[in-house]
């Protein structure tokens, strides 16, 4: 290990209170209550506002993926030069952000999930784990092998396997910590979301509601590892943890066990709704969000009902699981519209009122503007085209179908717009405090699409449709975009011949970056949307970048190629290009992908020349 100093508190670091509740505080500890979670998460919220360092996935609690550091700007970062970069010698897709705490970078790759330590100015490895995960997980990965990323507090690094254990590391020996299973991959269940670490609590959530698995969030105690809380999306109201506590914005949410009554019987056993994307916190109001997956099967006939809990936003303590509110944006889903993308925590002027909202670009194509102390939709424009909804009523929170675009059992249903991944998957956006836009990667498709009954079996595909995904009017198949979430509008857009998978990063240099599946890393300029630089790596870019100082001072940019996913699979999984229904569809779209890159995972690290 290196000997130089690093820039993070060690445990122990004394406890900075926040303004105006020392005397609460001093309360606390002389009663021996509360003390260690508290001031874990004021750790953590300091530390993430340090912009030397790069502490959790999103950067941040609000999720809004914002740095301060402005070395590089508008006026230089055409000057931009590969610092150093590093092979993971891994063909799967790359999707993880890198942490940066202190003086080193750890990086995880997807299966088989080795966590490396590197050295941030040169990238050498200072040490590695490897969990050893079940081969057998491979076989029921949805959508490739990928991991989103890890979580840091107190001198661990949390992250999960694809076999379904949260496991902690020593961040400075590599040693294993604790190690704890979540799931079983015989019944279909993986785990590639990204932690995150609240209080004393890491959460964490499963993947695989296309093999109908029932979706869960659960946190786990920090120090030992032992489940604290596990919170269904799908059942009664006690596996869903909803009780006295529960206070939804729509009075049709506070029947109770909706999670049981939306469905046919026994259906919500095997319903889906994965908790595989992203979670934010709002320290002030003592709140995690996050939304949940798909219904299954893709066969809506086989469930008719609302279907909740899925395809919804809860709002709930961190401490117990109990939710505090729900919303369900898509009532019985007929199109994968997975609920799983990031909720970015913002206070905007709305009606000339500041509100404390959460905006989240959905899968159905709105960009849903909610206030996050109740529940209540106050908007939800469109930013993508859109064939299967004609808007969003918001006296209801409900989508205004269109009927002529439902599946029916032996037909082809066509023009479907958006797709399954929606207009926006996974890859996350960022907001720009100076600018006040959010930027969004996103995709631009459309889809045919056929129903037919399907059966279960534990740990096997439960889908029931065929689908072909094409792209949309105009023939691009993607979108880099700046949104004004108080104007309600789009700003500017970069359209891309794939879709942007990548996540995003914005600076206070006026300078945002994200990544493109034919291989390019571009950097953006935040207010105009000219590319103001781009470079060139080995495979497609599927990551999200980060940014970071080193100890010379100089602000770094990394980022992750290697294609893949479920948008890349054609690629990494070395599917026939000529059969449009593989990866469920997405090989339609991405058919001409392997002429553009191929496979292969590497770290690149960028910086402005030295000074001579």
């Amino acid at each position: 290990m290196s000997n130089r100093p690093t820039h993070a508190p060690t445990p122990g670091t004394p406890f900075r209170a926040r303004r105006g509740l020392s005397v609460w505080l001093i309360s606390l500890t002389m009663l021996g209550l509360l003390i260690p979670t508290v001031q874990a998460n004021e750790k953590l919220v300091e530390l993430s506002k340090d912009d030397r360092q790069w502490v959790m996935p999103a950067k941040n609690y609000a999720s809004t993926r914002f740095s301060g550091l402005d070395q590089i700007n508008t006026s230089n970062v055409q000057d931009l030069e590969l610092a150093w970069s590093f092979s993971t010698g891994l063909t799967p897709g790359h999707e993880a952000a890198p942490l940066v705490i202190g003086d080193t970078m750890y990086v995880v790759t997807p299966w088989p999930n080795i966590l490396y330590a590197l050295d941030i100015t040169d990238g050498a490895v200072r040490w590695k784990y490897e969990p050893k995960p079940a081969r057998a997980a491979k076989g029921v990965a949805c959508c490739d092998l990928v991991n989103r990323g890890a979580a840091y507090l107190d001198g661990k690094i949390f992250f999960n396997t694809l076999d379904n254990h949260t496991v902690a590391v020593d961040a400075n020996t590599g040693d294993e910590v604790w190690k704890t299973k979540l799931g079983d991959i015989n019944r279909g269940e993986t785990m590639t979301m990204a932690p995150l670490v609240v209080k004393d609590k890491v959460l964490v959530g499963n993947s695989g509601g296309e093999m109908g698995v029932r979706g869960w969030m659960t946190a786990l105690d920090t120090e030992t590892g032992e489940i604290a809380w596990r919170a269904y999306s799908t059942g009664p109201d006690e596996d869903v943890r909803i009780g006295e506590s529960f206070d939804p914005f729509y009075a049709r949410y506070e029947k109770p066990d909706l999670g049981v009554e939306t469905w046919p019987p026994g259906r919500w056993k095997v319903g889906g709704g994965t908790v595989w994307g992203w979670i934010s916190y709002d320290p002030e109001l003592d709140l995690i969000y996050y939304g949940t997956g798909n219904p299954g099967p893709w066969n809506h006939k086989q469930r008719l009902g609302d279907n909740k809990w899925t395809s919804s936003i809860f709002a709930r303590d961190p401490d117990n699981g109990m939710a505090k509110w729900a919303y369900q944006w898509g009532p019985h889903d007929k199109f994968d519209y997975d609920g799983v993308n990031e909720v970015l925590l913002l206070d905007l002027m709305i009606d000339g009122e500041e509100r404390k909202v959460l905006v989240r670009p959905e899968r159905n194509g709105h960009m849903y503007v909610i206030d996050r102390v109740t529940g209540e939709v106050l908007s939800a424009d469109e930013y993508e085209y859109i064939t299967v909804t004609k808007g969003i009523d918001l006296e209801t929170g409900l989508p205004i179908e269109v009927k002529e675009k439902e599946p029916q059992l032996g037909e082809v249903t066509r023009e479907i717009c958006p797709a399954p991944p929606g207009a926006k998957d996974w890859q996350p956006s960022a907001y720009s405090p100076e600018t006040g836009l959010i930027y969004v990667p996103h995709q631009h498709l459309c889809m045919d699409m056929a129903i037919a009954e399907t059966s279960y079996i534990a740990g096997t595909p439960f889908v029931g449709a065929e689908v072909t995904m094409y792209a949309g009017p105009r023939g691009n198949r993607g979108r880099y975009m700046a949104w004004d979430p108080e104007r309600r509008e789009m700003v500017w857009g970069i359209e891309e011949k794939f879709p942007v998978w990548s996540g995003t990063v914005a600076t206070a240099g006026d300078v945002t970056f994200y990544g493109t599946m034919d291989r390019w890393f571009k950097a953006v300029h935040a207010r105009t949307g000219e590319i103001l630089w781009k470079h060139r790596v080995g495979s497609g870019i599927i990551g999200q970048p980060i940014t970071y100082e080193g100890p010379d001072g100089r602000q770094y940019v990394a980022i992750l190629s290697g294609v893949g996913g479920w948008a890349g699979a054609v690629v990494s999984g070395g599917l026939d290009p000529e059969v449009p229904f593989g990866a469920l569809g997405f090989v339609g779209a991405m058919d001409d992908l392997p002429d553009f890159t191929a496979a292969g995972g590497t770290l690149y690290v960028f910086a402005l020349p030295e000074e001579k």
